[in-house]
């Protein structure tokens, strides 16, 4: 038996923090002020969740994402082309406009895991490139604002980018988790 307290919600929203703090460090400090905690606990409620990533008694992600954050919020059917998913969301209370939302293949395997917008919460407005301010949209708002948006690979699993076009040029937006961080050009 494990004397390490279970790991919760809160520990969740440190770990996508911790990935965050790549690109927005002031934002990610912020919310750490708001949360009452500091770095080091960041640093090792990730430990701990690349712990439970990587045991050899590892629960699938569904069920790890169930024990870590409880019953979901919502869960349906999600079709993307032919495929068929179980969609799962969860609140975050660090941003609660958002979602954390998982999709899982028939068999549990999962497909995607992000953030999206809760619904009947509004979204920014992006009618410019300006207006996109780190955190403030999800990669689906990025791609319907500026459509055609082309996905692109990210550098890292919980990392997406898009490459769109404007008037002012061609742009490549970053995304961890599924929220906005930044232009890379």
């Amino acid at each position: 038996m494990s004397d390490a307290p279970a790991f919760g919600p809160s520990d969740f929203q440190l770990v996508l923090l911790r990935r965050m703090a790549d690109h927005q460090p002031g934002l990610v400090e912020d919310a750490l002020r708001e949360l009452g905690t500091d770095r080091s606990a960041m640093r090792e409620a990730n430990r701990r969740w690349q712990a439970m990533l990587r045991s050899p008694r590892r629960r699938g992600a569904g069920a790890r994402y169930r024990s870590v954050l409880g019953p979901p919020e919502t869960a349906g059917e999600r079709r993307v082309g032919d495929l068929t998913f179980e969609a799962l969301t969860w609140p975050v209370p660090l941003w609660p406009g958002l979602r954390f939302e998982v999709l899982s293949a028939p068999g549990g395997a999962v497909w995607n895991e992000w953030l999206i917008r809760a619904p009947g919460a509004p979204g920014p407005s992006l009618r410019t490139v300006r207006d996109l301010l780190p955190w403030s949209c999800t990669v689906d708002e990025v791609a319907r604002a500026f459509a055609p948006a082309r996905p692109m690979e990210g550098t890292a699993p919980s990392r997406w980018r898009l490459g769109f076009s404007t008037e002012e040029g061609d742009h490549v937006a970053e995304f961890t988790w599924g929220l906005f961080q930044r232009l890379i050009r």
